[in-house]
């Protein structure tokens, strides 16, 4: 199966995304106490920052990702379950918001964004 991310004209462009093939980009956190986030996530689940989620574009909510931490080798597994990053931020190469349990797993919280490596593990 191929899958396919679409940011749009002003954005990435598209690329494909197969089981097993790698992306780089910058990851961040989100958290309930941010600002703007809403008590539920894009697929209906009441938000919570001590999952292992994460939001992602033009991802099948359920699909299983690694996420690598470039600097230090650190991995996690997230399961993507909302849509972001915000579509500004996709442009300079964001391309994956961690919840905050998630992100202390593989990097400092202060650091705030990460080089990571995200491969796709299983489809929903």
């Amino acid at each position: 199966m191929t899958l396919m991310f679409i940011f749009g004209p002003s954005t990435l462009g598209g690329f494909s995304f197969d089981r097993g093939r790698s992306v780089n980009g910058t990851a961040s956190w989100y958290s309930q106490t941010d600002r703007g986030i809403k008590r539920t996530t894009a697929n209906m689940e009441v938000f919570d920052d001590h999952q292992l989620t994460c939001a992602m574009w033009n991802v099948p909510f359920g699909t299983l990702l690694k996420v690598t931490n470039c600097e230090n080798g650190k991995s996690i597994m997230v399961r993507v379950n909302d849509r972001g990053p915000a579509r500004r931020l996709v442009k300079r190469g964001r391309i994956i918001d961690l919840t905050k349990k998630a992100f202390a797993e593989i990097a400092d919280l202060k650091k705030g964004l990460i080089k990571v490596k995200i491969v796709v593990h299983s489809f929903n």
